[in-house]
């Protein structure tokens, strides 16, 4: 008879994904990770204190960037490699459209990555500093809303034509994961007005009836201080 430890060690690790509770990247995976509904264990990378910046986290993440993904023995950064690693591993529910339809594929692929290489980058943490450090607060926010309002609008021309309760149909999908957080963050940090947006204003209100959603947005995690630090 094997011994509590060793049965214990025989068990499956629950997934850890180190995270951080404004990062909108990081909220992006903890949506994904609640719609196929994988538990996992939460560990604090609290960016303000640097500690993204610590060697043990910087072995796992070179750039020094939330989120990472641990799952056994698997070490993955980059939110967008995490979220295709947990589709490819636990492809049910999926969060992608049947193969037969490629083009709504690829609606979505373009949306994750509007969202990922187009507003994303303008507004981390590191450039938002790095204005306002040279230029100062008003102008940091300033920046963030001028990207918002450039790839927002980008959006709402893209999903014009495709959305339905979601961003590209009835069903939830990858554009959603990506949507979600970045909505959620432009509404309560900088001010962005979505009725010039009311696509996506729709689509917010549609998410937030979700508890996949609403358990994984930014101000819900553990790590929460109150929204408008």
């Amino acid at each position: 008879m094997a011994s509590l430890v060793e049965a214990d060690e025989q068990k499956p690790k629950k997934i850890q994904l180190y995270s951080w509770w404004k990062s909108s990247s990081s909220a992006r995976v903890r949506i994904a990770l609640h719609l196929k509904g994988l538990e996992y264990e939460y560990k604090e990378v609290n960016v303000l204190k640097g500690d993204q910046f610590k060697p043990e986290f910087m072995k796992m993440s070179p750039r020094s960037f939330v989120p990472v993904l641990v799952d056994s023995d698997v070490v993955i950064f980059e939110s967008s490699a995490i979220i295709m690693y947990l589709e490819e591993k636990y492809p049910q529910p999926s969060l992608l459209p049947s193969k037969d339809d490629l083009p709504k594929r690829a609606l979505n692929y373009e949306v994750a990555n509007l969202v990922a290489s187009s507003i994303q980058p303008f507004i981390n943490i590191q450039v938002q500093k790095y204005i306002e450090d040279r230029l100062g607060s008003d102008e940091k926010k300033a920046w963030a809303k001028h990207h918002f309002k450039i790839g927002f609008t980008a959006l709402e021309k893209t999903l014009q034509e495709h959305a339905g309760r979601y961003a590209t149909g009835d069903e939830v999908a990858l554009a959603d994961v990506y949507l979600a957080p970045e909505i959620d963050g432009a509404i309560k940090w900088f001010d962005v007005d979505l009725n010039e947006f009311p696509l996506l204003k729709r689509l917010n209100d549609s998410y937030y009836q979700l508890s996949t959603f609403r358990d994984a947005v930014i101000v819900a995690q553990p790590d929460a201080l109150d929204e408008n630090e």
